[in-house]
């Protein structure tokens, strides 16, 4: 019959897929929304606070105490162990009961008094990259206040005038200013460059998924029948009612980082509502293209889930491009997520003029146009169905 055929055949084919297997419910609404929800309440303080740590005094001397009382003093380090020796806060690091220890050594007041210049040590636990990170920043402005403490005690027990030593001790007044995180929220970098990457995944996983499970259930070719044909016409039946879903999803993404969670968005809501919809159709886009280079649910799948994973570190969310192996910087820019995160610290974290940000939107239509190259692949793999388990 006509009804039986043409757009409109397609579209309510997949819309009675959607609704009734519980995978796309699931796929669609219970991972990204789950997501959303446990990032930005994990990060609601801005920052990991009072991370455990531990602090080895082998001097035992006042100066020595009053190092620990102001590490202790900061609100990213909270000193829970105070091991007698190096060997036992190792032990205490391995078995992952504190993040790091700084280390007092012996005769370390006679030493500073005399101007030995003593080493203190401090070590931590880069495998925990934000921790590890936060107690680096504790124990490092805790030995620079220790040394210039320490100086001005030694200047005011000579008679010297603390005032005139105050330049030499700091010659340059260092005034920060966090534009645009002014409250330095880790939050607010974690949640626009991981959430977007989760999206990412989803949308490219339930679009292979979407087109590959034809070929397995061996329906495709009368799905290519109810098209006229026409695989375009397939693959538009098959993702424009994901599409609509998928960008609802990415509206309520904004929504929940900008206005209820109060994230820095200095452009028109336009802007980044443009983004995101062109975000989905990129994801879409490349995961057509990855189906299209392996016709195989099981291959493309696997394909997307990889390179999904890996654009969290190689789109440069956890590592600065400029600190990459050259051989490595190109892969930074294969994946849609990579141009998200640029357009947002570009539009709604600078404000800048959207001239700035033409590169990245133009990026957007290269993949949403390089699945063309492949369709005729994927129309032949829907005529002859053979689905690998």
């Amino acid at each position: 019959m006509k009804s039986d055929k043409g757009l409109l055949a397609i579209l309510r084919h997949t819309v009675r897929q959607m609704i009734r297997r519980p995978i796309y419910w699931f796929g669609f609404f219970g991972i990204p929304l789950f997501m959303f929800l446990f990032i930005t309440s994990m990060m609601e303080s801005g920052l990991p606070q009072h991370i455990p740590a531990a602090l080895v005094d082998r001097d035992g001397t006042e100066l020595s105490r009053n190092v620990g009382r102001t590490l202790n003093s900061m609100e990213l380090a909270n000193i829970t162990r105070t091991p007698e020796s190096y060997s036992a806060a190792r032990d205490l690091m391995q078995r992952g009961e504190i993040y790091g220890f700084f280390l007092i050594p012996e005769n370390f007041e006679a030493d500073m008094l005399a101007g030995r210049s003593p080493a203190i040590t401090f070590y931590y636990n880069m495998a925990y990259f934000v921790p590890g990170s936060m107690l680096f920043k504790s124990f490092k402005t805790t030995a620079v206040l220790t040394k210039a403490g320490v100086a001005l005690k030694v200047a005011d027990a000579v008679g010297a005038d603390a005032g005139q030593l105050m330049p030499m001790i700091q010659p340059v007044n260092i005034q920060a200013r966090a534009i645009g995180n002014p409250s330095l929220n880790y939050g607010i970098y974690l949640g626009n460059s991981f959430i977007p990457g989760i999206l990412q995944l989803m949308i490219m996983l339930m679009t292979v998924y979407s087109i590959g499970e034809e070929i397995k259930r061996h329906t495709s070719p009368a799905l290519l029948r109810m098209g006229n044909g026409s695989i375009l016409e397939v693959i538009f039946g098959k993702l424009l009612p994901q599409t609509i879903v998928w960008w609802v999803i990415a509206c309520f993404m904004v929504a929940w980082l900008y206005y209820y969670n109060g994230y820095t968005m200095q452009c028109p809501l336009w802007v980044m509502l443009l983004s995101e919809l062109l975000f989905v159709l990129a994801s879409q886009g490349f995961a057509i293209f990855v189906f299209g280079v392996l016709p195989s649910l099981r291959l493309a799948m696997s394909i997307c889930s990889l390179l999904g994973v890996l654009s969290f570190s190689i789109a440069a969310f956890s590592f600065p491009v400029e600190s990459m192996y050259p051989a490595l910087k190109p892969f930074t820019y294969i994946m849609p997520v990579r141009y998200n995160f640029l357009i947002y610290a570009d539009q709604a974290l600078a404000g800048r003029e959207l001239y700035f940000s033409r590169w990245w939107f133009a990026a957007y239509f290269i993949f949403i146009l390089i699945p063309f190259i492949f369709m005729r692949r994927i129309k032949k793999a829907y005529a002859d169905p053979v689905y690998v388990p």
